[in-house]
């Protein structure tokens, strides 16, 4: 990829105000009285046909890619590929009492992130890399955070492994930006995710300086055929040695 053909301010400013706009929507959704199934459904329709209808006006030469939406194969042919969850955590945004959902909105070009922004809306914050945010020092034993409802037994070993603690929490966007704000440490997902769950938080991750990679240390490779991705870590860089020197149970 030459200098030319990364990102444009456009792009970090279009991301970081699709991301907002969305989750202000999502706040808007949350206080119309809805419950349960109803209110997921109407958060995750609405939150998408916002995504779409601005990614067609604002940037309709570019692919897309969204968990609500029919795949089309003809992104596999752009080499700028638009990634959105228009609602990350979806269980968490029914329980009104919850902060940790998101709305993720990323750009790749030739399948690597490159922009992106984690809008989370119930905490009044986007983190983009349209404004680098500043991962503050830390002085503690490593904080791993595992799922509210499937802590696996990878993040198990990781904690015993470095003397760590486990941390629950909702949706993978609101997991990621903790270790941005320094709430935490370790991010190491080993169930698997969709491209959508994770390229906005990588763009914001890597940005903010942290180690991004896959648990075997390899890239994050994205726009491909099968958007599934089998694991991920995100963590403070001088953890990431310790961490994929760990492997997995499997291994």
């Amino acid at each position: 990829m030459t200098p030319d053909d990364g990102p444009t301010t456009a792009d970090h400013d279009l991301a970081t105000e699709l991301a907002a706009a969305s989750g202000a929507l999502l706040l808007e959704v949350r206080g119309e009285g809805l419950e349960g199934k109803e209110l997921k459904d109407a958060g995750d329709l609405r939150s998408h046909e916002h995504l779409m209808a601005a990614l067609a006006e604002r940037a309709p030469d570019d692919g897309v890619l969204s968990e609500e939406g029919a795949d089309d194969p003809a992104r596999l042919d752009k080499r700028r590929v638009w990634i959105v969850d228009p609602l990350d955590g979806t269980r968490e945004f029914s329980e009104l009492d919850r902060s940790d959902w998101a709305v993720h909105v990323a750009l790749a070009i030739d399948g690597v992130v490159v922009a992106g922004a984690v809008a989370l809306p119930a905490l009044g914050r986007t983190y983009s890399t349209a404004v680098i945010p500043e991962v503050p020092l830390v002085d503690r034993a490593p904080r791993i955070l595992v799922s509210r409802t499937r802590p696996t037994e990878h993040a198990r070993l990781i904690a015993e492994k470095l003397d760590g603690e486990l941390v629950p929490m909702g949706s993978a966007g609101a997991k990621a930006m903790a270790v941005v704000r320094g709430e935490a440490d370790i991010y190491a997902h080993s169930g698997g995710q969709y491209e959508w769950d994770s390229a906005a938080p990588v763009a914001v991750a890597q940005a903010a300086g942290l180690h991004v990679s896959r648990l075997d240390g390899s890239p994050m490779r994205y726009n491909q055929p099968n958007p599934w991705l089998p694991d991920l870590l995100i963590c403070r860089p001088e953890l990431a040695e310790r961490v994929l020197a760990i492997g997995l149970p499997s291994d």
